[in-house]
């Protein structure tokens, strides 16, 4: 290990496809630091998809990803995040900074899980809205911000964000019958505009911004609230959680990549166009 290793930054890495791309980073040659929420294992919750149940948990912790990129060879930096906690957004941001100096890559992967976000229309509330876009949307401005005068000063970067199809896709069927919130997708949708408009601004300086649809991924938090079986009755196919990873490792590494600046990103197509996945 040298000090020479380029760092990422994985947002929402205790589980799911930010773990997976913490990992594929790390063993792409990459120092990761990484946010979550739950720090210990056995301590993650996430509310219910509908309603207002009893928290769900699941499995994955900033100890668990902090062990697994260490035995990959890599440093690993666990920094724990609320995207509903605007202060621990910057305070995210400025440890890594400061620990390590610079971000080569950003993974911006985490969302805010809050309940009653994928509730039918006449049943939102619309304070649950309101924190659903500040954490899916203005909080990930909050983020950028921090970093990207970091990125400029080293001369470049890649920034990556995960979005979701249902930010330009119409939902097959109300909210528990295969589709989604409007709480979630609107807000989902106003993220999907902050690549372009930083590749407006500073593309000439070195930084590049993708938009990566990771299809339809049955991550332990998606599995823990019922997984996508009413979707894939809707024609929709499960991603292997994999295929992101390593997605975004090659958007971060390979040349070819900038010629998908400007679009979003399918990762199923993507992975099978290139032969990302052996």
């Amino acid at each position: 290990m040298t000090a020479t290793r380029p760092v990422a930054l994985v947002t929402g890495a205790s589980r799911g496809i930010g773990r997976r791309t913490a990992l594929a980073l790390a063993a792409a040659g990459h120092d990761v630091a990484f946010t979550a929420r739950t720090v210990g294992e056995g301590e993650g919750r996430i509310p219910p998809r509908h309603g207002a149940g009893t928290a769900i948990p699941v499995p994955g912790s900033l100890d668990r990803t902090r062990a697994e990129i260490q035995a990959l060879g890599a440093r690993a930096l666990p920094v724990q995040m609320d995207l509903l906690d605007r202060a621990s957004v910057r305070g995210a941001a400025q440890t890594v900074l400061d620990a390590w100096g610079r971000v080569d890559v950003l993974v911006n992967n985490a969302v805010a899980h809050i309940g009653g976000a994928h509730e039918r229309f006449l049943d939102l509330d619309v304070d649950v809205a309101e924190r659903t876009v500040t954490a899916n949307y203005l909080n990930q401005i909050v983020l950028l911000q921090a970093v990207l005068p970091a990125m400029l000063d080293q001369g470049g970067g890649t920034i990556v964000n995960l979005c979701s199809g249902s930010a330009t896709s119409d939902p097959p069927a109300p909210p528990g019958e295969g589709g989604w919130g409007v709480a979630y997708s609107a807000s989902k949708a106003a993220f999907g505009r902050l690549a372009g408009a930083v590749n407006a601004e500073y593309r000439e300086r070195g930084v590049r911004a993708f938009n990566l649809d990771p299809g339809f991924v049955v991550t332990e938090a998606g599995a823990a609230r019922g997984g996508l079986d009413a979707l894939k009755g809707k024609g929709f196919e499960p991603t292997p959680e994999e295929a992101p990873a390593a997605a975004v490792v090659w958007l971060a590494t390979d040349a070819a990549a900038e010629t998908f600046l400007g679009r979003v990103v399918w990762t199923p197509k993507l992975v099978a166009d290139r032969a990302l996945l052996r």
